[in-house]
């Protein structure tokens, strides 16, 4: 059995869940445990309950990894005679850490959001409510061709060109560039009251606009010019592949009656079952998903054209007067139950570490009671 530190687990889940994709309200990350301290075997989770902690620790985990946080709202008191501190303090007691990802898995792709649409044959999908790309600033520099090479390198090392997966990026083409050096002017190339014209390369690469001073400090520094010229564009921001919720196609239509039976078969039901909301005719293709609370992108789901909008913990006015207004379908499969898919790929993910991850499959919604209804 292998065994990584913690730190190793942190750092490729929040590769995978950056931190900076949580919501401000929201509290995610390290709860407890010491990152230099190895991790045998890891537990993944929605919540972290008595019944999670009593596994953990029974079959000798190191960390538990939740979607919900333990630890959020007033919280300012860890005691064990706390109902959460003392969850805390078994865990600690155990030899086990707890790490939460929460909104910020929601954001990732892939995230909470995926693995629903995934798990119910949802194709071709973007976020419902997309989060803007971060600021960023074009640079277009003119510097002669044979100094190209070192000002793109010390633009790099500045933190520009980066893409996406890709580093290392810009464009450059030649062209000629003029100048004439007044009185005072010391050039590098030509004299001073006499026209010069000289093969300049025009490089442009992208930077995150928080680089600016750092760029623009290695634009000088390379630069063999005096005065290097050179233009800044701040570049608009745009929607980007993460964010909230996730739209997209199934593979062949169908009834809204029909897509329920494909979700009752494929998602852990809560013990009232799902509840739909709409014609059970309605024709349904287009489909928007949202893990957990989903109820604030019903609009973004109407304006996406979705057919039908699968999310949990739907309330009955809200979705009343969507339906009058002519908003898509609506299929409530519970809080717990539209989450836990993520939980598999997050124990893959870890599992990718040589440390085996499991999933606490028990449900843990609070709501474990229901009535049939009467006939």
């Amino acid at each position: 059995m292998k065994s990584v530190t913690l730190a190793s687990i942190i750092a490729r889940l929040e590769t995978a869940f950056p931190p900076t994709l949580a919501q401000e309200w929201d509290s995610v990350g390290l709860v407890c445990g010491d990152p230099a301290e190895t991790v045998e075997r890891v537990l993944v989770c929605v919540d972290v309950t008595a019944e999670v902690v009593d596994e953990a620790a029974s079959s000798g985990c190191g960390l538990v990894v939740a979607h919900h946080p333990l630890l959020l709202r007033g919280v300012d008191t860890v005691a064990a005679s706390t109902p959460k501190g003392a969850l805390v303090h078994r865990l600690i007691r155990a030899g086990c850490a707890l790490y939460t990802a929460h909104t910020n898995a929601d954001s990732a792709r892939p995230g909470v959001s995926d693995a629903l649409a995934d798990l119910l044959g949802v194709i071709d999908t973007v976020p419902l409510e997309p989060v803007p790309t971060g600021p960023l600033d074009k640079w277009v520099v003119m510097v002669p061709v044979d100094d190209a090479p070192a000002l793109r390198a010390g633009l790099f090392g500045a933190g520009a060109g980066e893409i996406g997966d890709y580093r290392h990026c810009a464009w450059t083409v030649v062209g000629t560039g003029q100048f004439e050096p007044l009185p005072g002017a010391r050039p590098a190339i030509g004299a001073v009251g006499g026209v010069s014209q000289v093969e300049e390369a025009r490089v442009e690469v992208v930077a995150p606009r928080s680089a600016r001073a750092a760029v623009h400090a290695a634009l000088r520094q390379t630069h063999p010019y005096e005065e290097p010229a050179f233009d800044v564009l701040e570049l608009a921001a745009l929607p980007s592949g993460i964010g909230l919720g996730r739209v997209g196609e199934l593979v062949e239509e169908t009834t809204l009656a029909g897509f329920v039976a494909v979700v009752g078969r494929r998602l852990r039901m809560a013990p009232w079952g799902i509840r739909a909301a709409g014609d059970p005719d309605r024709r349904i293709r287009r489909v928007a998903v949202c893990g957990g609370a989903g109820d604030s992108l019903i609009g973004a789901a109407a304006r996406a054209g979705a057919d039908v909008y699968l999310t949990g913990d739907l309330r009955h006015h809200v979705v009343d007067e969507s339906l009058r207004a002519g908003g898509p379908a609506f299929i409530d499969a519970g809080h717990w139950a539209t989450e836990f898919p993520w939980c598999a790929p997050t124990a893959e993910l870890i599992a990718g570490l040589g440390v085996p991850a499991t999933v606490f499959e028990q449900p843990t919604d609070p709501f474990g009671l229901s009535a049939a209804p009467h006939g």
